[in-house]
């Protein structure tokens, strides 16, 4: 008996998805269990699969088309291929497989797929560094498909080739659900929050000696090494108890003061920033929270992180660090009203007890919405995540 393949319920804060991939085309057959429609989201890739055995039929929406939660995606059946029965919203579209995706096709980041489908390459063709078609290679590949071949030498006789064509200086591609959605909410944080940011630095000293002197027994005790992370999250829940309007939200004429610390902490990916939550990140160990963001990091880079990983959030960290980056003014996180921006840790000469010192120092930047929260407030919460970070044993008595 025919069924349909539907969008499954999608969290508060995501409304629709895109359709980035059908695994299967009209009259494939589909086992129990197996993907066959694969969605993105502005935070996560979702993969569809079928309850029951059967072959696809129909499908209703083909790649690109944006969807909500209950929409009908294709239908499956018994025997070969049939057309699908009219959806609500559209009629079905017959899919025809992609010139860019073979049978043996190997694995590839949705962006890669949708940069080689426009363009019209076999992905099979594409080098992959990493092991996974990324945007990068198959960019690499059209550009080195479009260089003109060296022209063989004329005879002293002959007349000049002609010029070779030039080759195309632009490269129209569409925005990635994430990207427009990251773009939207930019945006609406820039005009909704009156936002400021205030900086302070911090000297990693204390830090770096707790981590060489333990870095060993941590990683053999718990499997996971002893990073920066865990410090900084344990002393924004400091500063945060110190200064509980920076734990808040604006919500109309009233601000809502959260009493529990779910710590966003931004983790870069192919397409974007995303931001997993440290659930109730105050009651979390120092092993707990390195475990937990390894695994976030590993979740994010094979496409596979759970949309619950992503809501709600009180406070958010984010590291231009590990990209180099040594000062920076980082945007909200809305609704939230604070953002600690961590940057890259550099040796310069500072004065300590009346001398010059070189010390291995840091860059932190706060960003916070001026509508319920003050210069001095703000100041005052950085010199608190700097204090515990500079006297780290404080973190394990008074956080």
């Amino acid at each position: 008996m025919p069924f349909n393949l539907v969008v499954p319920p999608l969290s508060e804060s995501v409304l629709e998805a895109t359709v980035s991939e059908w695994r299967k085309q009209v009259g494939d057959r589909v086992e129990a269990g197996e993907v066959v429609v694969v969605l993105e989201t502005d935070k996560v890739s979702l993969e569809v699969t079928a309850d029951q055995p059967g072959t696809l039929t129909g499908i209703l929406h083909p790649v690109g088309a944006d969807v909500t939660a209950g929409a009908v995606l294709g239908v499956l059946g018994e025997g070969g291929a049939a057309a699908a029965p009219a959806g609500p919203a559209s009629a079905p579209v017959p899919a025809a497989a992609p010139a860019a995706k073979t049978a043996d096709d190997p694995k590839a980041t949705p962006v890669a797929r949708r940069v080689a489908e426009a363009n019209n390459v076999d992905l099979t063709r594409v080098p992959a560094e990493s092991g996974r078609v990324m945007k990068a290679d198959v960019q690499n590949y059209i550009a080195a498909q479009k260089s003109p071949a060296p022209a063989p030498a004329a005879p002293p006789a002959a007349k000049p080739a002609p010029a070779a064509e030039r080759a195309p200086r632009e490269e129209r591609i569409r925005l990635s659900r994430r990207r427009r959605t990251i773009a939207a909410r930019l945006v609406e944080a820039q005009q909704t929050a009156a936002m400021l940011t205030t900086f302070n630095e911090v000297d990693m000293s204390a830090v770096q000696a707790v981590r060489q002197r333990h870095k060993d027994s941590f990683k053999e005790k718990y499997g996971v090494s002893l990073g920066l992370s865990s410090f900084f999250v344990r002393a924004t829940i400091g500063a945060l108890k110190a200064f509980p309007m920076v734990n808040a939200e604006i919500a109309g004429d009233e601000v809502i003061v959260k009493q529990y610390y779910d710590i966003g902490v931004a983790i870069g990916a192919e397409e974007g920033l995303v931001v997993p939550v440290l659930r109730d990140a105050d009651r979390l160990s120092f092993a707990q929270i390195e475990t937990q963001i390894r695994q976030y990091s590993q979740q994010v880079q094979a496409g596979t992180l759970a949309i619950e990983s992503l809501l709600g959030g009180t406070f958010t960290i984010t590291n231009g660090g590990v990209f180099g980056s040594l000062m920076s003014t980082p945007i909200l996180n809305y609704p939230q009203v604070g953002i600690l921006g961590l940057h890259a840790i550099k040796e310069r000469p500072v004065v300590v007890d009346g001398a010059v010192a070189v010390r291995p120092m840091m860059y932190t930047a706060l960003t916070y919405d001026h509508r319920i929260i003050d210069g001095r407030e703000a100041v005052q919460f950085l010199v608190r995540v700097k204090d515990l970070i500079e006297n780290p044993e404080r973190l394990l008595i008074e956080v």
